[in-house]
């Protein structure tokens, strides 16, 4: 009746057996996450100093770890869960309510450096999400699709570019 493996081990009288797959486990996941880390880390610092950022980064996981980040993971998630789908919405309001279904060619467009409309959308979108009873991920979709055509409706009627501009 335990989760933890490890624990099962312990309770059956093979704690060396149980610590020795642990820190195996351990190994061969945290090679491949200390590695992308460091790669990852070169290329965002433009660095070629990758034993020192791989140094790095295995002692920020260690911290990490020690303070509890396991605890942390499914607040995330939830929180990842709640602020992402809003994004969907905004981009199938925009493909099919804004554009009709059919995107003008890349060759006629003119992109403004910020979509006003669709970062109001997005941040109405995501309080929405967290506020309004349900299923947030749903109601951050269903607000970014009912939102984006009309915050572009009133943008535009305040003067303020959309985020793409068709040229001719």
């Amino acid at each position: 009746q335990q989760p933890d493996i490890v624990e099962v081990l312990r309770l059956q009288g093979l704690l060396g057996w149980g610590l020795l797959m642990l820190i195996l486990n351990i190994w061969t996941t945290q090679d491949n996450t200390i590695y992308n880390f460091s790669v990852a880390g070169c290329n965002l610092f433009r660095t070629s100093r990758r034993q020192a950022l791989t140094f790095g980064g295995a002692i920020l996981g260690t911290i990490l770890a020690i303070l509890g980040m396991y605890n942390w993971l499914v607040p995330w998630l939830i929180l990842l869960g709640t602020i992402v789908p809003p994004v969907g919405g905004i981009l199938m309001a925009d493909f099919w309510l804004v554009h009709r279904g059919v995107f003008p060619s890349l060759a006629r467009v003119r992109f403004r450096t910020f979509n006003w409309a669709g970062l109001a959308t997005y941040a109405l979108a995501c309080v929405i999400s967290f506020k309004a009873p349900g299923i947030p991920p749903l109601n951050g979709i269903l607000a970014g699709l009912v939102l984006y055509p009309m915050m572009m409706h009133v943008f535009s009627k305040l003067g303020y570019a959309q985020g793409v501009e068709t040229a001719g």
